[in-house]
């Protein structure tokens, strides 16, 4: 059963561009989760750069955000290069293991693009899970959701 608003988040440690990231360990902050795809896709791409240009809004609400895929922590650092870095840590789920305790694998193992809200309390108060992937939630949604 996927985890949905009002569960838990489940807890996790990866590795990233910032060093190892555990989500236990930012209880009191607002932490969104970003999964996507892959590193050097066109909606991927797209996204990241958008939550990155707009950090300050997610950081007027004490807000973290982290993006999370399956490929390794160098692809990332080469991928954050290419696009002049972003303004939050990538995370390395190589095994997918965070992947599935979200519930956001495809029926082919694939990431699906989505995003998960952790309230302060480490409470799931947002989850988006993308059926297409083509298309991303912008931030304006994610602000409201960190409002509520």
């Amino acid at each position: 059963m996927a985890v949905g608003v009002g569960d838990i988040a489940p807890d996790f440690t990866l590795d990233g561009t910032e060093g190892s990231f555990t989500l236990s360990e930012n209880q009191g902050h607002q932490v969104v989760l970003a999964f996507y795809p892959g590193d050097n896709t066109p909606v991927c791409t797209a996204q990241l750069n958008s939550y990155s240009k707009e950090i300050e809004a997610f950081h007027d609400l004490d807000a973290l955000i982290v993006g999370l895929s399956p490929q390794s922590v160098a692809s990332h650092e080469a991928f954050s290069a290419k696009e002049g870095g972003f303004n939050f840590p990538l995370l390395a789920d190589t095994e997918k293991a965070v992947g599935k305790l979200y519930g956001v694998l495809g029926p082919l193992g694939f990431y699906r693009r989505s995003l998960f809200v952790v309230n302060a309390e480490g409470v799931l108060a947002y989850v988006h899970r993308s059926a297409t992937g083509m298309t991303f939630r912008k931030t304006d949604e994610l602000i409201s959701a960190l409002t509520k």
